[in-house]
């Protein structure tokens, strides 16, 4: 089989990105042709090429609303499509969703839709949740199945009407495993936080220093994983709060399984979420996880069993929950081994991948071979191949 995964943006890394590196490695070792293409160029199409998996750039295809370009875009798609012939279009991000679903069809190829959390969510502003909330509803119809990554995201797409109740359908996000000595020990001290999020509105990086900022009698020390627009607020923050000296700012990294490994307790504080890969990583990892209870974040994180999860915004609740781990490392470690034993009942990538490819048959009418899941490869590590050039140049788009 020959699945085309479209992604809107290369420039950066983030869940979907790893999702879809994950599916197509899998595959492709199961003997299926897999292909990505994505607007711009960056980060994930040297992760694709590390990996060996072929991807096509598509140069009109930006993350902003341009009609002129999202016009030039749905072409330059079809284009791609009617190029490759796949048995499968496979999208993920709401445009690259949006416009994969209007190409597919007229060339009468399937299209599935992944949505990683909607971008009208809770805690999304108000004229930003309208606009994508109306994309959704105009092009779901064009999809044949749309994925949603947790229970909450399909319940809000169906209040909102963005697509019948038949067309959804629940995959929970699943990671491959890592090497044992990946794993992290949460009973060590002092106790080292780490969080990983991009320095955008979404993450609430506020709230989190404010809370430690209350702490400053115990030992602990905080890294931040991401890079972002707002990266330079939070560094100012933890001088203005006198934590900076305990506050590592580490940007993007390639590494982070590693550096989970040498850290005690996982945090992701933030405003809206799908289904956070993150927290999945660090329950892979054996960590506790505190979280903000947003989106399907509790479908993964069980409260005061795996980690704690508090309400956004709520800085008194969550310096107290950070207490208690700081203060107990039974705890910490109790929390840890249960989340691990969770990612390892319900997260992993053959979990996952046993509910797309049963999508995958369905649409396209014939039978996905897989791999078992003991044998399903993990991802290379990243940073040192050569990158290839990208797959055939950009693509010749005929005008709108």
């Amino acid at each position: 089989m020959k699945i085309v995964y479209i992604v809107t943006r290369s420039d950066s890394i983030g869940g979907a990105h790893v999702h879809v590196r994950d599916l197509a490695v899998a595959l492709r070792a199961a003997g299926h042709e897999t292909i990505v293409a994505s607007g711009q160029m960056g980060p994930f199409d040297e992760m694709l090429a590390e990996q060996g998996i072929p991807h096509y750039p598509l140069r009109h295809l930006v993350r902003a609303p341009l009609p002129w370009k999202d016009a030039a875009a749905l072409f330059e798609i079809r284009a791609l499509l009617r190029k490759l012939r796949p048995d499968l279009v496979s999208t993920h991000s709401a445009k690259a969703g949006w416009l994969g679903r209007a190409a597919a069809p007229s060339l009468r190829i399937p299209v599935l839709s992944t949505a990683h959390g909607w971008s009208f969510t809770t805690g999304v502003p108000a004229v930003a949740a309208r606009l994508y909330r109306w994309g959704e509803s105009l092009t779901a119809p064009f999809a044949n199945r749309i994925i949603t990554v947790s229970e909450y995201d399909r319940a809000l797409a169906i209040r909102y009407r963005v697509a019948p109740p038949e067309k959804l359908v629940t995959v929970h996000n699943g990671m491959p495993d890592i090497a044992p000595w990946l794993r992290a020990d949460p009973s060590a001290a002092p106790v080292r936080f780490v969080m990983v999020a991009r320095f955008e509105p979404q993450k609430d990086h506020v709230t989190l220093l404010h809370a430690l900022a209350g702490l400053r009698a115990d030992p602990w020390e905080l890294t931040l994983i991401g890079d972002g627009p707002l990266r330079p607020r939070a560094e100012a923050l933890a001088q203005r709060l006198g934590i900076a000296d305990r506050v590592r700012f580490l940007g993007a990294r390639r590494d982070v399984a590693k550096q989970m490994a040498g850290h005690q307790v996982f945090l992701l504080i933030t405003n809206w979420e799908g289904f956070p890969r993150s927290i999945l990583e660090a329950m892979r990892a054996g960590l506790p996880v505190v979280a903000s209870a947003v989106g399907g974040v509790c479908e993964s994180l069980v409260d005061g069993e795996t980690g704690f999860a508090v309400a956004r915004g709520d800085v008194a609740t969550l310096r107290a929950r950070l207490a208690l781990l700081l203060h107990d490392p039974s705890l910490r470690a109790r929390m840890g081994a249960a989340g691990r034993e969770r990612y390892e009942g319900c997260f992993t990538l053959g979990h996952m991948l046993k509910q797309t490819l049963a999508i995958y048959a369905e649409l396209t009418g014939r039978p996905v071979e897989t791999i078992a899941p003991a044998e399903l490869p993990v991802p290379r590590a990243t940073g040192g191949a050569p990158r290839p050039a990208a797959l055939g140049g950009p693509i010749q788009v005929p005008s709108p």
